[in-house]
């Protein structure tokens, strides 16, 4: 009997998709006919597949009606947002803007004597191994320089969100990208590592979580195979007293609620000075209770379901644990009458600390903790507290102040006055458990290619 994967949609805990996964017979071959695939590939003129990559894009977009509701139905994203063309196309179309740029070659001498210069060179054959949550823009992060930069491209997403590979296989390969330059596979957690640990691939990567990181570093283990991990993420605010309370608390509660908070870099702690602290969290509460958790098809809908239960069910076991040792949650239960299985209320808690889970653990859901700080020493303190460092915002009018507190924060990323946006123009990054390397920027070429020098002497 064929292994499959299902996606079990969180609007009726339906099955709402199901594709058999590859054999390692029939996944090894198909890595065999992208490797090559990619060498005619990477012989096109650069030009070609930047222009087939953004034809590719707009592809994706004329779906884009089919794929709102898709998108609800497989991780419960409401359909009145509009799904993630505006994202996918902005990083794929920055990408192939800077793609000439980044990807010349450094010219060191050019004389009658010598012409020494560096190359990017693609690594061959890349893994793409995409997570539900946004699950178009976060895969295009790579797949669109991988290929740019004439890589070919296997596609992995998770099985809760199956059919956005297909979606973009389908794009691609209509507008003239070869079959087996890009692939979407179905493969299980074991096939995958046993491709990885075969040198199958001259990169990975991996957005996930840090369990899900571990395992590709282990997978790759002793084959020197690049690796790209974003994991975990607890992003904090920071509110200073000098800030624009109005829009802090409207950009901050967004961050911390948005696709039902899972956002990689949605914020999961707010730290408030203590001027501002009640201002702040009685607005906070007013926005919150305003929301309508329902049905994502329905245009009403603001929050829809957590994509899994058992993701509504962890975001509810750290909730519970916190009030049961001294946290207060602000919002009314009655509010949210169908909080269940995969709906889950959103909430916000007072009278936390960095002892409980809450404040300690990826939660990965509409739930935030909310503290009062008494000076910048002690919010970089807990900022740092952390074992993520993905994103960090501040708010403050006073650039210079935030400037200096972001030199002493563990993070990848700094906001001031803004939250929850990748800028494509700039590094994706982490440190710590957040994981390593960096997507996007001209620094996401430089990872998706390696260097290659060039020391020729003339007769």
């Amino acid at each position: 009997m064929t292994d499959t994967v299902k996606c079990i949609s969180p609007i009726d805990g339906s099955v709402f998709a199901e594709r058999p996964v590859l054999s390692q017979t029939e996944a090894k071959a198909a890595v065999v006919r992208a490797k090559e695939a990619q060498v005619a590939w990477a012989a096109r003129p650069l030009d070609e597949r930047i222009e087939l990559v953004r034809a590719a894009v707009q592809a994706v977009g004329a779906m884009n009606d089919e794929i709102v509701p898709e998108l609800a139905h497989q991780m419960g994203r409401p359909i009145r947002y509009g799904g993630e063309f505006g994202g996918f196309s902005e990083r794929a179309n920055h990408m192939a803007d800077i793609a000439s740029e980044a990807l010349e070659p450094i010219q060191i001498e050019d004389s009658a004597e010598f012409h020494r210069y560096i190359k990017r060179v693609p690594h061959g054959v890349v893994l793409v191994v995409a997570p539900w949550n946004y699950p178009y823009m976060t895969a295009v992060n790579t797949v669109a320089p991988a290929l740019i930069a004439g890589n070919a491209v296997l596609l992995k997403h998770a099985s809760q969100t199956l059919l956005v590979g297909e979606r973009m296989a389908e794009a691609f390969q209509s507008v003239g990208i070869p079959a087996d330059v890009f692939q979407n596979v179905f493969l299980d957690h074991g096939t995958t590592s046993v491709l990885i640990a075969a040198k199958s691939f001259g990169f990975v990567n991996f957005t996930g979580s840090v369990g899900g990181g571990k395992a590709m570093e282990q997978a790759a283990a002793g084959t020197f195979t690049g690796l790209g991990l974003e994991l975990g993420g607890k992003d904090p605010g920071y509110v200073m007293e000098d800030a624009d309370l109005d829009v802090a608390v409207d950009t901050l509660i967004d961050g911390a609620m948005f696709n039902s908070g899972q956002c990689c870099c949605g914020i999961e702690r707010i730290y408030v000075a203590e001027s501002l602290f009640d201002a702040f969290v009685e607005k906070a509460v007013a926005i919150v209770s305003g929301y309508k958790l329902g049905n994502p098809l329905d245009p009403e809908t603001t929050l829809g379901p957590m994509a899994h239960v058992r993701f509504a069910d962890e975001v509810r076991a750290q909730t519970s644990e916190a009030i049961a040792v001294g946290a207060t949650a602000l919002i009314d239960p009655a509010v949210f009458p169908n909080d269940d299985g995969a709906y889950l209320m959103p909430q916000i808690l007072v009278n936390v600390d960095h002892s409980m889970r809450v404040m300690r653990d990826e939660s990965f859901g509409p739930v935030v903790g909310i503290m009062k700080v008494k000076d910048d020493a002690e919010a970089i303190a807990l900022m740092n507290d952390s074992d993520f460092g993905l994103t960090a915002s501040l708010w403050t009018k006073d650039y210079a102040r935030a400037e200096k507190i972001a030199d002493q924060l563990e993070t990848g990323t700094v906001f001031t006055n803004r939250c929850d946006y990748l800028d494509p123009a700039l590094c994706w990054t982490g440190c710590k458990d957040t994981g390593r390397g960096g997507g996007l920027s001209v620094i996401g070429f430089h990872n998706l290619t390696r260097p290659k020098s060039y020391h020729m002497k003339k007769a």
